[in-house]
């Protein structure tokens, strides 16, 4: 028997054995009113993966040919936020290397929506442990736990991210028993013009005051992640979630923890969740860095953590287009120093991909993250060695007007609707080059082995 033989049918979901791209999708994995995530197989490296379909049930359905089908005219404005909200967070968290965090390694548009593929992660939820496992957690649990979740969220809000919707099933126990921080759409980079849906996701019990009402918006911060994190610690030592933040506002019977004295936990921790779990905002620790302090924990860095070994896919050299937007108050600045760090680890991390553990091939390029575009048709005129596989995929971000120009020869490219244009290029040295009549970019670039590479050259 098969897992698709016991897996209730989803409606409308794309059956087993549909093919796109490198991608064959073997089952529905999870369901929600927003998409669908399937478990799929990569045919190029051989390999399982998720992959996760924008499918609004309320507005959309399946046509005949696999493509989503608007319900009605009237809904066209919501469903072309959420597919633009759903890209912008894909290619935005594809910026972020913490072993807690899902790794986005692509995303497209096909069958009128979006794809983002991401490694496949087998585990149960912490709710799912909770329910059936309670005995497993004790303090040395959640403090094996607690400093990888801290360090996930502090690389969250480093980037300038609030995630706004910890739960006890945002969080997932793999089978290494690593936890991995789920998204399920309810990060947002938090500036000024990008639609916010997150009042729809609110979860009573874990959402703090300033995510229910717009007086407080300007409010959210790492702080609201923080009271979400001690309503699951809360959970976890009481077995009981908080009453709702907006319930407590009005009469609070939620009993601090340091009163309750549960049996067998740290002065330290329960000290740490009632802070954080304060109603308002200036009364909770301000960063994780606070938090974790209160709670006598280190959080997990990315280069420290520990995390299961997967075959990659790619070393993607990158640098994000430059918007200017005004910062957050909590967040004035990435130093140089974490940007470097960033540089170093995704340079190495590639190698180790392709090269076998051999040092990483030089290349004057952008900080490293992870690809997430649809392609283009390749270029006529690049280069195609006799041994495809030994070939790397190149996506340029180009702008109106510009032309792309490999080691001096103009390449035949147009841009896919994402902005990137697609070369295939053999192992070797290449001089990247765009111009158009107002400016002219440029990156050097060194292909070594086989890959996958995002560019945007600087001025």
């Amino acid at each position: 028997m098969t897992n698709n033989d016991i897996t209730p049918r989803i409606p409308d979901a794309l059956p087993p054995g549909y093919q796109f791209d490198e991608f064959e999708i073997q089952e529905v994995v999870d369901s929600t009113n927003e998409g669908i995530v399937y478990r799929a197989w990569d045919r190029h490296l051989e390999r399982q993966v998720a992959l996760r379909e924008f499918m609004p049930r309320a507005l959309t359905v399946r046509n005949d040919d696999m493509s989503l089908v608007l319900r009605s005219k009237q809904d066209t404005a919501a469903f072309t936020s959420g597919l633009n909200n759903f890209v912008q967070e894909a290619r935005q968290l594809a910026q972020f290397n913490h072993p807690n965090l899902i790794q986005v390694l692509r995303f497209w548009l096909i069958n009128e929506t979006a794809y983002a593929a991401t490694p496949f992660y087998s585990g149960i939820t912490l709710a799912e442990l909770h329910q059936q496992q309670p005995e497993t957690i004790d303090e040395a649990w959640i403090r094996r736990m607690l400093p990888m979740v801290c360090g996930a969220l502090d690389t969250l809000h480093q980037g300038d991210y609030i995630h706004r919707d910890i739960t006890l099933k945002s969080i997932q126990i793999q089978d290494s028993g690593i936890p991995l921080l789920l998204n399920s759409g309810a990060s947002r980079r938090n500036l000024t013009g990008i639609a916010d849906n997150s009042k729809s996701l609110l979860h009573p019990g874990f959402a703090p005051l300033e995510q229910y009402t717009d007086d407080l918006e300007s409010q959210i911060g790492p702080w609201t992640d923080i009271y979400a994190l001690g309503a699951v610690l809360y959970t976890l030592i009481t077995g009981t979630c908080p009453p709702a933040s907006v319930t407590r506002s009005i009469q609070d019977t939620c009993k601090p923890l340091t009163e309750l004295q549960p049996q067998g936990y740290s002065t330290a921790l329960l000290t740490a969740v009632d802070r954080a779990l304060a109603l308002k905002p200036e009364d909770r620790p301000q960063s994780i860095a606070a938090f974790a302090e209160l709670a006598d924990i280190t959080p997990s860095a990315a280069s420290s953590a520990p995390g299961i070994t997967r075959p990659g896919t790619m070393l993607v050299p990158v640098e994000e287009e430059k918007t200017e937007v005004a910062q957050p108050a909590w967040k004035r600045y990435l130093t140089p120093l974490q940007i470097a760090a960033g540089v170093l680890v995704g340079v190495i991390a590639g190698a180790l991909i392709f090269g076998g553990g051999s040092a990483p091939e030089q290349a004057d390029t952008p900080a490293p993250a992870h690809p997430a575009s649809a392609p283009a048709a390749p270029a006529a005129d690049s280069a195609a060695p006799a041994d495809e596989d030994r070939t790397a995929r190149v996506y340029v971000r180009m702008y109106e007007g510009e032309q792309l120009i490999v080691n001096d020869k103009v390449q035949k490219v147009v841009p896919a609707a994402n902005g990137y244009g697609f070369v295939q290029l053999p192992p070797g040295n290449y001089q990247i080059e765009l111009r158009s009549r107002s400016q002219s970019r440029s990156v050097r670039l060194t292909i070594g082995t086989p890959g996958t590479w995002l560019l945007n050259p600087r001025s």
